[in-house]
């Protein structure tokens, strides 16, 4: 396959590399959102209870607190990673779509793109809002990046958006992965194929 049927590594390892994060992100908000709010307080916390590795902690936390600060800390960080694979989108055209297509599969593969770019800088950008709003703010990784404005208000306004979007964006997810599935085995095209590094 020559390499503009192709796309580039770097749209490829960014490609892989933010779908994995958003599941882990997924696994995590979920995860997360099952913790009691008055859970005991401590300063070592074996991470997922794994037994691989123990976050250690300047003050006693809870663990709710640990887990909604580790998902702010790498909500934060993918969403930099997402507006650069943005930018890469914009600044390299990217492969024409498969003459074997048909017009609703072009329309739809069009679409379904557009969208999961669209949903992927929204969802980031509405948990950011979220915690500008909270009383607790933003610390990347123990770093303070901003203080909260405790305005319980528009923190429920992008509360609610951050969980629409990512309802929409884990729907539109699907579908995409079944879309690659189609085309692996039933159509047999190379539509996956341009998205490896092989």
């Amino acid at each position: 396959m020559s390499s503009t049927q192709r796309y580039t590594k770097v749209a490829i390892i960014l490609h892989w590399l933010i779908a994995f994060a958003i599941i882990a992100m997924f696994a995590l908000g979920w995860y997360m959102g099952e913790l009691p709010k008055d859970g005991p307080k401590q300063t070592a916390f074996d991470l997922f209870d794994l037994g691989i590795y123990t976050w250690q902690m300047d003050e006693p936390s809870s663990a709710r607190t640990l887990y909604f600060n580790l998902h702010k800390s790498l909500g934060f960080s993918l969403l930099w990673l997402i507006l650069f694979r943005v930018y890469w989108r914009i600044s390299h055209t990217p492969p024409a779509l498969l003459a074997s297509y048909s017009a609703l599969e072009r329309k739809v593969a069009t679409g379904a793109h557009h969208l999961l770019y669209l949903l992927m800088v929204a969802m980031p950008v509405s948990g950011v809002l979220m915690t500008l709003y909270s009383k607790f703010g933003l610390k990347w990784f123990g770093l303070e990046v901003f203080a909260g404005l405790d305005n319980a208000d528009l923190r429920d306004v992008f509360k609610e958006s951050h969980e629409l979007f990512a309802n929409i964006l884990l729907a539109v997810f699907i579908v995409h992965v079944l879309g690659a599935i189609k085309h692996r085995f039933v159509d047999k095209d190379e539509t996956l194929s341009r998205m490896s590094l092989k």
